[in-house]
């Protein structure tokens, strides 16, 4: 990966990272990078509507424009076709009206490649292309392999792009603001469920099996934590409700309120948090975003070994399987997240608690 030599000035950029959440943290960083390269530049992010709400309230977006996309799908499933089209046109019509200087799409698909092809920009780069998208941009990014015995550093791709553009390594922070409102309605909901002052989130859902920690583990993980004196509260979306309730069901001392908060709340709740255990999803990143004491749960995949900072541990056991990603072969024992064992955890997450402290 080389680096490219910044224009002297720019006015307005794009970035084209409509989804998924954890994706929309981890690139979040690019904020502060562009704005240490640029500061007077206007940057606008496309974004589709679940992910939104992460960006909404980001003082240094000038404008967060939501793509919609289930509203196309719809119309396209009720045959409305033709009226489908023309939104799409009029869609690319305002995006090329807003004379972007620089599209930047850190998620390198079809989809995100197409949108930044819209815009008509002088200067369109993505990183790691698939899906061909690479014909749609001028410049693509490939992140550099790590150095010999170096661990990756959380989001190390999206700095990789960073500092392709010209940025400094260490302007690249993950840039996820609270929103007042958000956190106000998100602290009256856990005053209203007596949630002490002092808890733990327990992120223990994502959207595949394999990735998930093993579930009989978090009612130990429960006990433990009570005794370094921290309440263990369950987050999740309505989709991890049942999983939600079984966990529960395994130790009273464990809160359920999953399901319970929108998205700009539950950063909010994060945001307030003592410690946040979790498996490799959106909460975990959000959790490193806020600079909240983190341990991440790492098995079938392992983009990043550490983090930022001692805040942040990053538990992984390199087996011959590992890592499987999308395709496990272990009959769903998921042998690499048995090796990750409660006492271990424990010991990881005294060690964050106590490097926020110094």
């Amino acid at each position: 990966m080389s680096t490219s030599r910044p224009p002297k000035a720019l006015d307005r950029v794009l970035i084209v990272r409509l989804s998924a959440l954890g994706d929309v943290v981890l690139s979040s960083g690019l904020i502060p990078a562009l704005l240490s390269q640029w500061p007077a530049a206007r940057i606008t992010w496309l974004v589709e509507a679940p992910a939104a709400p992460l960006l909404k309230h980001n003082p240094r977006l000038h404008e967060v424009i939501v793509l919609p996309t289930a509203h196309w799908k719809s119309l396209w499933r009720e045959g409305k076709r033709l009226q489908a089209l023309r939104e799409i046109w009029r869609f690319r019509a305002s995006l090329r009206a807003a004379r972007f200087d620089l599209v930047i799409d850190p998620q390198g698909l079809l989809k995100s490649g197409l949108m930044a092809w819209f815009t008509g920009a002088p200067r369109r780069v993505n990183l790691k292309p698939r899906e061909s998208s690479q014909y749609l941009m001028h410049e693509s990014v490939r992140p550099a392999l790590p150095a010999a015995g170096e661990l990756p550093i959380v989001a190390h791709e999206y700095r990789d792009l960073a500092v392709y553009l010209g940025a400094d390594s260490s302007s690249y922070r993950m840039d996820l603001a609270v929103g007042e409102l958000a956190l106000q309605q998100a602290r009256s909901r856990l005053k209203d469920a007596k949630v002490g002052p002092k808890y733990a989130v327990l992120a223990a859902f994502t959207t595949r099996p394999q990735k998930h920690w093993i579930e009989s583990h978090w009612a130990g993980l429960a006990d433990g934590l009570i005794a370094q004196g921290l309440t263990p509260l369950l987050l999740g979306g309505p989709a991890d409700l049942t999983a939600a309730q079984r966990i529960a069901a395994s130790h009273d001392g464990i809160l359920n309120l999953v399901g319970q908060f929108k998205l700009d709340e539950t950063v909010a709740v994060i945001n307030d948090a003592a410690l946040l255990v979790g498996v490799d999803t959106g909460l975990t990143h959000m959790a490193i975003a806020l600079n909240i004491p983190s341990v991440a749960l790492f098995g079938s995949t392992t983009p990043y070994l550490r983090g930022p900072d001692a805040r942040t541990q990053v538990l992984y056991e390199r087996l011959d399987c590992s890592p499987c990603n999308r395709k496990p072969t272990c009959n769903g024992r998921y042998d690499c997240m048995r090796q990750l064992d409660v006492a271990r955890v424990l010991r990881a997450a005294a060690e964050v608690q106590q490097a926020s402290k110094t």
